[in-house]
Parts: C-alpha cells; structure tokens; sequence
C-alpha cells in the first residue's frame, strides 16, 4: 500500500499538532522546555518566511525583465557584479519551464494510459519529438512567438522557456506514464468501491505512487535544461542576434571575448546554484517523496532533511493548509448550487454518461492533434522539397561522420563509466559519499566547459574533429554511470549471498554478478547518453571558443549552421534526417536489447 508517513512524525513525538498558537506563546516560554520548543517554532517560520520572501523577490525581478521593452540583443555586462542577477533569470527560467514540463507529463500520461487509440498516437508521438534536438524547435518558437508579443521581451522570453521545456519534458512524461499503467488494479478498485471521483483518484493515489519517479525524473530535467543554457539564451537566426540576460548568454560573451576569467566564473556561478538547488529544493524534495511508496515498508525508517522538518514544523504550513480548506469549501459553495441545476438539464445521449464523455473528449483530442500533426506535415514536405541535390549528399556525408563520433563517444563512456558504476554501487558506503559529487558533476551543463576543454586540446593540436568527440564523451558519459549505479545497488542482496555460496571470486564473479546486474542499468544508459550525444553534436561540432569558430563536418555543424544563416529548408532536411536516424536505431537496437535486459537478467525473472 502507498504509505504517507511524515518524517518529523517518525524522528520525534512532538509535532505541534496538540498545542494552538497562543498556548505555543505563553506555555512555550512558562513550561520547563518551552523556551526550546518556542524558539523551534521561531526558527522554522524564519527560515519559510525567508524561502518565500527570496521566491517572491526573485519572481518580481523577473517579472520586470519579462515586460522589459524588446531588444533582439541586450548588452552582456561581464562585471562579476551582474552575475547573481543573470543566474536568478536562468534559475527562473529553468524552474518555470519545469513547471510546465510537470503539467505536460499529467496531461499526457492520463490521456495515453486511459485510451489505447491515444496511446497509439501520443508515444510514438514523443518517441519522434525527444529525437528532434533544441534547433529544430527554435525558429519556430522564436519567430512566432516575437510576433505574437511585438515591442515587449515576453515572446523572445517564452520562446527561452519553451526551448528548455523541450530538454525537460519528455522523460516526465514518459515516468508518469509508465506509473499510472504500473499501479496495481486492486487499488484502483478500492478507489471505486470507496466512491471516488476521477480527480480524487489522480490527486490521492495515481500522483503519489508516481511521486518518486516524477523526483528523480525532474532532477534529470533540471539538469538536461541547464544543457543548452547557452543556446537557449544566446543564439544567431539570420541576421538577428537574439540574446537574453542570464548565466548562458554571460557564458557565451564571455566565449565570443575571450575572457577567461569570465568563464570561470560563470562556471563556479553555476555550480554555486546547481548546488543551492540540490541542496534547498531537490533534497528535501527526495526526503518528502519517502512519504509515498507502493510497498510494504511502513515500518523502516525513513531518512530525514533538516530543512523539510523545519518547513513540516511552520505555522506557515499550517496556515497554508487552513486556507486551502477556506477556499474549497468557498468553492463548494459557489458550485454546488449550480451543479444541481445543470444535472437536471435533458442533455444529449452521447453525453449522458461520465466515462462516454471522456471517451469522446479523448477522440476529439487526438482529432485536434491528428489535424494539427497532417498541417505540419504538409508543412515539413514543402521545406524538405527545397533542399537541393547537393545538399542531400553533404547531409548524408555529415550524418554519417556524427553517427560515428556518437558510437566512439558511447563506447569510450562505457568503458569507464560501466566499471566504475559498478564499484561505487556494489558498495554502500561509498555510493553514499560520492553519490552527491556525482550529482552535481552530472547536473552541470557540459557546454559550459566545451570551451575551455576545446582550447586546450587545440593547444596540444589535437584535430577538432577529434575534440568534437570528447565533447560527446562529456556529454553522455554520467548518463551510463548513473543508471549503471542504480542497477548495482538495487540487486537483490541474496544474489551476492548465492555467489559467496558458490565461491565466485574475482572475474568470475564480475561475469556472474556483476555484470549480468548492471546490463538492465546499462541499456538505459546506452539509450539516454546516445540521445544526450546527438543532441551534444549540436555544440560540440559547432563552437565559439576563443573569439574562433571551430567547427567540423558533422550533422550538428550543419544544423547549427543552418540555423545561424536561416537557411529553413537546410536546417529542416537535416533534423529529419537527425530524427530518422536515431527513432530507427531506437526501434532496431536499442528496444531489443531493453527486451532482452528485462526477459533475461531482469531481477523479477
């Protein structure tokens, strides 16, 4: 059963919930302890007052920029002064496409987990939308989006969220899909039997048993959006040089200027906020999703977060639940009069029912999409009819040469990342340590270091070609360690007690164990730093390092340059043929070896 325990519950006996306010006030200080208690309760409100107070203040600072006057290239100051404002924009702007991305992820798990007509069309859908890379996106957004918002900075703005939002969505999605088909039916006929509606449902039982993977899931979008910060901030279309202030587009000056100090500290700013969010928001956030788990471990301990029992101990909390109550009973009594009569209308017989309605609402929905899906196609045909002959054969040339430094990039990752995953999670302790270190590294987006790493391979006169790949290696690598990891740690334990049994020691228990333990971790691995990688190629086939263009021959120099001429019809020929090639490689190879991963070495086999 999900269990919804509260940490400060199980860690100590005293919540506040048998003491009111003013007894906290005058009892507090009177009662042998109280003064303790009393300065808990002073604290915890400080440090919520003071967590709102800095997300309010920075939303109104964003807010002003939002409506700023339109400027297709806002000057970058480079002064370290200029930085906490430039990382609080990126951090919004990071944090808001986020929050779309989540409502994005319920919409279409429900739509494709309650209709096998949707399903059919909504996860190929996404399987082709995660293969398109952030540049097919952009013009598009970009352009329409300014003329939607003429002489104001909201639509170059949204066009920046939207951008991040397609680095952040899809694996949510795909993560609360995959919960709402796994919940067990017992519990959803418990939910019928008790009388519950659809949005009772949803709310108490389909969100917490994906609450966990929706987490982790949004720390991997975080830091998948960070990834082209750069890009989505900084960035050529034609003859307009689109530029918004932030941590990216500071890094990118710094870049096209040289400026090495700069650089430097656009990186330690960076690392400065990956880890105030780890730390302030992430954290607590894994600590609070213990709450909910659909197993029978009500009775282990849970691990604790001094920030979330600090916020669970607020009378903030509290008021904010009673307000919440206010407003749904205020609500009740708004709409309940209104309901009554509209259930005595006649209405049509299609409708009469809840779960035909839904039905037809699902069908109308994939109409709307199915429309919109024949418009864009038609679209597509006519740019890729304008791509000339020769312009074919450099697309293919190209697309054959990043195949190749993403397959390099994969098998060099491997062979650092597979061994290593392993060792650090076939040992506890050690995963503890390093697993923060881990994830920060990971979390920090690679582009930032592109440059530096690009300047000094050139140094050594290492070919760019060369360097592209080690760019790639930077970019997927901790994709196959983090899920490597996973697998190793989450291996039944009387899989080691067997092999103690059977004395396999050494190699022997590598190829035994180990590895046959990790194949599951590492197929997922393989599939999501490959498409880390083909994104990658984006950057790192295509960079401005040192005030110098590097730039080789490759798919992604091509669509990024595609992109900086405005040349639509070449940059479209060259995400098609992007996305052809890594939606076939999916379905050909990297779907049956997940089938064989979860058939074969599978620990519920």
């Amino acid at each position: 059963m999900i269990s919804a325990r509260t940490p400060v519950q199980d860690n100590d006996q005293w919540t506040g919930a048998d003491l009111t306010r003013e007894e906290i006030h005058t009892v507090g200080v009177q009662h042998h302890g109280g003064g303790k208690i009393a300065s808990r309760w002073r604290l915890a409100d400080l440090v919520v007052l003071g967590l709102v107070g800095a997300a309010v203040a920075a939303i109104v600072s964003f807010a002003r920029e939002f409506r700023a006057p339109y400027l297709p290239a806002i000057q970058i100051d480079l002064a370290p002064r200029a930085l906490p404002h430039y990382v609080l924009y990126s951090l919004v702007r990071g944090v808001s496409a986020l929050a779309i991305s989540y409502l994005f992820a319920f919409g279409f798990g429900l739509a494709a987990a309650s209709s096998r007509a949707a399903e059919r069309v909504l996860l190929p859908l996404i399987d082709i939308l995660q293969s398109i890379p952030v540049l097919g996106f952009l013009p598009g957004l970009v352009l329409g989006l300014v003329a939607i918002f003429p002489g104001r900075n909201t639509g170059l703005e949204l066009a920046a969220i939207l951008m991040i939002f397609t680095a952040q969505a899809w694996n949510l999605a795909l993560s609360f899909y995959q919960s709402l088909i796994s919940v067990p039916e017992p519990l959803r006929e418990a939910c019928r039997l008790s009388g519950w509606r659809r949005w009772e449902t949803f709310r108490r039982l389909e969100v917490p048993a994906a609450a966990q993977g929706l987490i982790w899931n949004g720390m991997l979008s975080m830091a998948g959006g960070w990834f082209f910060l750069m890009v989505n901030e900084s960035f050529q279309l034609g003859n307009h040089d689109f530029r918004l202030p932030g941590i990216g587009s500071y890094m990118s000056v710094a870049v096209e200027r040289g400026d090495r100090g700069a650089m430097v500290l656009a990186i330690l700013a960076m690392i400065a906020m990956i880890v105030a969010v780890d730390r302030l928001f992430w954290r607590p956030l894994v600590v609070w999703g213990q709450r909910f788990r659909l197993d029978d471990s009500a009775g282990e301990a849970l691990e604790t977060n001094w920030l979330l029992e600090l916020v669970l101990r607020s009378r903030w909390r509290r008021r904010t639940g009673a307000i919440r109550r206010s407003a749904v009973r205020t609500a009740n009594l708004i709409i309940r009069p209104i309901q009554a009569p509209l259930k005595a209308l006649p209405l049509p017989t299609p409708y009469g029912h809840g779960a035909t309605a839904r039905r037809v609402l699902v069908y109308l929905l994939i109409a709307a999409l199915g429309a919109g899906a024949v418009w864009g196609l038609v679209q597509l045909v006519r740019l890729v009819l304008d791509v000339a002959p020769p312009e074919w054969h450099a697309i293919m040339i190209a697309a054959g040469l990043t195949f190749l430094r993403v397959i390099v990039a994969v098998v060099v990752g491997t062979a650092w990342a597979l061994p290593a995953g392993i060792v650090i999670g076939r040992s506890p302790r050690l995963g503890h340590a390093l697993q923060p270190v881990i994830q920060i590294v990971a979390s920090f987006p690679a582009p930032m270091l592109f440059p530096l790493v690009a300047l000094g391979l050139g140094a050594l006169a290492v070919p760019f070609g060369s360097t592209a790949v080690v760019l790639l290696v930077l970019s997927s690598q901790w994709y196959i360690l983090f899920n490597v990891i996973a697998a190793v740690a989450s291996a039944p334990p009387q899989l080691a007690e067997a092999a103690d049994i059977f004395g396999l020691r050494g190699a022997a228990r590598w190829r035994g164990l180990y590895l046959p333990a990790a194949f599951p971790g590492l197929v997922t691995g393989w599939i999501t730093a490959a498409g880390g990688a083909w994104n990658g190629t984006i950057i790192a086939e295509y960079l401005q390092a040192g005030g110098t263009l590097h730039a080789t021959t490759g798919l992604g120099s091509l669509i990024s340059e595609a992109t900086a001429q405005a040349n639509f019809p070449l940059l479209t020929g060259g995400v098609v043929v992007m996305s052809a090639i890594v939606v076939t490689w999916n379905r050909l190879v990297w779907r049956p070896l997940a089938h064989l991963a979860q058939t074969r070495f599978g620990t519920t086999q």
